[in-house]
């Protein structure tokens, strides 16, 4: 059987990292857990995708783990993501404050969209020098979509780049043609769905909602009446500025955030201690190995020269060092077609209890 990682292999993995995550408990005086949804690169299999998003699926694992762990002063979260569903981000900042009123996130090298909705949630967010955060700008993903010709796939419309759209066709237009912005609607119709127009402006209203919410630890005094209190006034127009620029000002959904740049911003950010940072050198490094974050996904390296191959894959984790973890598992089996073509039969996957 063809597999990249045994059942005996994770489990040592996970023992070598509960080392780290008692030293970083002792270091950062929390309950450490940990969030990593894969963004490694590679082929594609059909209608799935190597990496993994931050979805409702996750919400059970932390359930058993936060229950595990019980009612607690502080928690620290690891957090490694490439995003995922903006709702769940804020479920997951809710659900781990009913357990913790301290709550911190550590980025040992990123965790943008979704990862980045999580991290203002936070009273803290403490970054590595080469932790980034990113833009939370969302797309929606909606069965009316505009789909790739000869497939079954549909392609997530950006919001911004919706709005982006329409404000050019209407400076262009001008205030005495616009009668030309209504025609422009009408020529997006047969590509872009009014019910998908509509999802993506309500999601835009709702992350900008979300994210000024999730703030509220971070700036306090924003959401207060701020007419009547020039450091209210102050923050609130500080939190403004922060979702105008992560959901439209930095001009693309790729955009990174660093260190330097998150603080300048006005975000809750440390530094780590150089206690604590190479410890999460070592973290990172550790679920990148078992991960493969750094080894693209090749299903012809893995069917060789065979016809057929076992898949088992991990693609993500959430751990806890109380001695539970989870892993996102896809099992099946590679088949080979014509050439340079394949196909993936699943039989499992999802995230999983790991003994």
């Amino acid at each position: 059987m063809l597999t990249h990682i045994s059942r005996n292999v994770f489990a040592m993995a996970y023992a070598e990292r509960q080392v780290l995550y008692r030293q970083i408990e002792t270091d950062r005086n929390s309950k450490v857990m940990t969030l990593v949804t894969s963004d490694r690169l590679g082929e594609y299999w059909p209608g799935k995708g190597v990496g993994t998003i931050i979805a409702d699926d996750a919400i059970a694992p932390f359930v058993d783990l936060l229950d595990q762990i019980g009612p607690t002063s502080k928690v620290s979260l690891i957090l490694h993501t490439p995003g995922g569903a903006g709702l769940i981000a804020w479920r997951l900042v809710n659900l781990i404050r009913s357990f913790a009123d301290d709550f911190e996130v550590l980025i040992p090298l990123r965790a943008v969209s979704a990862g980045t909705m999580i991290a203002l949630g936070a009273n803290r967010i403490v970054m590595t020098k080469q932790a980034v955060l990113g833009p939370i700008d969302p797309s929606v993903n909606h069965p009316l979509n505009p789909q790739i010709p000869n497939t079954n796939t549909r392609v997530p419309v950006s919001v911004e780049n919706i709005l982006t759209y329409l404000k050019a066709a209407e400076r262009e237009a001008g205030s005495a043609h616009r009668a030309r912005v209504a025609d422009i609607l009408i020529a997006m119709m047969p590509h872009l769905h009014p019910l998908v127009l509509g999802e993506a402006l309500r999601a835009r209203s709702q992350i900008r909602f979300l994210a000024r919410k999730l703030l509220k630890i971070q700036f306090p005094s924003a959401q207060g009446n701020w007419l009547t209190n020039v450091t209210d006034y102050a923050q609130r127009q500080k939190v403004k500025e922060i979702i105008d620029f992560l959901c439209a000002d930095s001009g693309s959904h790729d955009y990174t955030i660093n260190r330097r740049e998150a603080l300048a911003m006005g975000l809750a950010v440390e530094k780590p201690s150089a206690i604590l940072y190479p410890l999460l050198r070592d973290v990172h490094a550790d679920y990148a190995d078992e991960l493969l974050l750094n080894e693209p996904y090749s299903a012809q390296v893995l069917l060789r020269n065979e016809n057929t191959c076992d898949l088992s894959e991990h693609r993500g984790l959430i751990e806890s060092a109380d001695g539970s973890t989870y892993a996102f598992v896809t099992e099946g089996t590679i088949i080979r077609g014509q050439p340079g073509q394949w196909t993936t039969n699943l039989s499992k996957e999802g995230w999983t209890k790991m003994p």
